[in-house]
């Protein structure tokens, strides 16, 4: 079962106050996007964008399409600091790719040895404390 699910009644919502915002009619959205006009209609009927048109219509409104995911009705999961590193470093148009993915790495391990060594000092603490 999924747990999560895209808010596509939302991000349509919020593509249409762009739309009227720019006061443009959905042809020209289509236009502007790249996105079919049928592809438009069909979301405007409830259903979901593919991930190309998804990302073609965040790109041209700088609406973000992980502000709607949700978790379960109406939750958000969190992302943690590692993977919010790990998406910066991608974004960051100064590194080539495998730039970004040597340095995720890199992060990774060091993350991960420095949480094990946390947990090992933690329960170790603990151990001595008992004697006390």
């Amino acid at each position: 079962m999924k747990k999560g699910h895209f808010d596509s009644e939302a991000f349509f919502g919020a593509l249409d106050a762009v739309r009227v915002s720019r006061q443009l009619n959905w042809k020209e959205v289509a236009k502007g996007t790249g996105v079919s006009a049928s592809t438009l209609t069909r979301m405007a009927q409830g259903r979901r964008p593919d991930v190309d048109g998804l990302a073609a219509l965040c790109l041209w409104s700088g609406l973000k399409a992980d502000d709607f995911i949700l978790e379960e009705e109406g939750q958000r999961g969190e992302a943690t600091p590692l993977a919010m590193i790990s998406t910066y470093l991608r974004a960051d148009p100064n590194l080539t790719k495998q730039g970004a993915i040597a340095l995720e790495h890199v992060i990774k391990a060091t993350y991960e040895q420095m949480t094990k060594g946390q947990v090992r000092r933690e329960a170790k603490k603990r151990i001595q404390n008992r004697g006390k």
